[in-house]
């Protein structure tokens, strides 16, 4: 029978109070699909794009939201992946601010023991981030000088520790003494704070005029073009993101005129495209946060109902590491 629950639905992008909190109905599970009783969901700032229209929305209305855990509490038919009971998690489904979500068994993976719910709703989506843009993106070692825009931000406090766990030199930026504060605390050797400094000679400055091998950048707008001058010859500059609004269009020309450069605009998407490498890189998550070598850090939690607060948090860069919804 029809599962009644409870969700945050958007009728029409806009500011965070566009989002509201009402009863939705799910369907039993489908061919291949499950039901997810959810524990905690993971924010992220690709909600904030599709609730404001920077991305498109799916349809109207929507339910926001792409990262989250639970118990499995029912299984449609033909799904071998999962069953009846598991702790699962996952980082690439739509509409995971419910306290119940209807997904396809094979975009989960399962939640080891030593890994609890709130934890892996926290890091899904922000650490294999990490994993991707440090070990396939650029593979990071003991060679690598790397900056990393917004260190104090989930998926930066994830990647500096996992980072320096692989042996590089890390540098990375923040806006104010205490978020540069916490980043030396999570892995960064040092932390630039962008509102009192000039990254780019602050860069020059640490490196002996050497520069990065790679820039992470999840900024956007605000920190382009000036990346590209933190990298040496031959360098690659990562836009992940741009919370500061979209990298502006720019001349091929630009990336040969400051060093034969790289550039790359990857996505979590992409490079967990296929079910062998979400699983792949799901558990070198969960080995590193394990071994300890990586810690999460939930910096903020909120209820379910409190979606819009949460947003407009995260949206005024009041926010360290990774922010949670407590199901309510």
């Amino acid at each position: 029978m029809a599962t009644t629950t409870k969700a945050i639905r958007i009728k029409e992008t806009g500011p965070a109070e566009v989002m509201t909190f009402e009863d939705v109905t799910l369907n039993d599970p489908g061919e291949g699909e499950i039901l997810v009783c959810q524990t905690a969901i993971g924010i992220n700032f690709i909600d904030v794009y599709f609730r404001d229209g920077t991305y498109p929305a799916p349809q109207f209305p929507f339910t926001p939201g792409k990262e989250g855990a639970g118990v499995v509490e029912a299984v449609g038919p033909g799904v071998s992946e999962v069953q009846k009971g598991d702790r699962v998690a996952y980082s690439a489904a739509d509409g995971s601010y419910a306290r119940h979500v209807l997904i396809a068994a094979s975009k989960v993976v399962t939640i080891p023991d030593g890994v609890d719910d709130e934890t892996a709703a926290a890091m899904m989506l922000k650490g294999m981030t990490a994993e991707y843009l440090l070990r396939r993106t650029y593979k990071v070692g003991p060679d690598t000088t790397l900056l990393f825009h917004a260190a104090a931000g989930g998926v930066g406090l994830i990647a500096g520790q996992w980072a320096k766990h692989l042996g590089a030199t890390v540098i990375g930026t923040a806006g104010s003494r205490e978020k540069c504060d916490l980043a030396l605390k999570n892995g960064y050797d040092h932390v630039i704070n962008y509102r009192e400094e000039d990254f780019v000679a602050r860069v020059g400055e640490l490196t002996d005029g050497k520069k990065c091998d790679v820039v992470y950048d999840s900024v956007g707008k605000d920190t382009f073009p000036a990346s590209l001058d933190c990298l040496k010859r031959l360098g690659l500059f990562v836009s992940f993101g741009q919370s500061s609004g979209n990298v502006p269009p720019f001349p091929l020309g630009l990336l040969n005129q400051k060093g034969s450069l790289f550039a790359t605009r990857p996505s979590l998407f992409n490079y967990t495209a296929t079910r062998e490498d979400l699983v792949d890189c799901a558990n070198h998550l969960f080995e590193v946060v394990k071994s300890g070598a990586v810690k999460i850090q939930i910096g903020q939690s909120f209820a379910l109902s409190q979606a819009v607060e949460a947003h407009r948090a995260l949206e005024g860069r009041q926010t360290t590491g990774a922010t949670i919804l407590t199901v309510d």
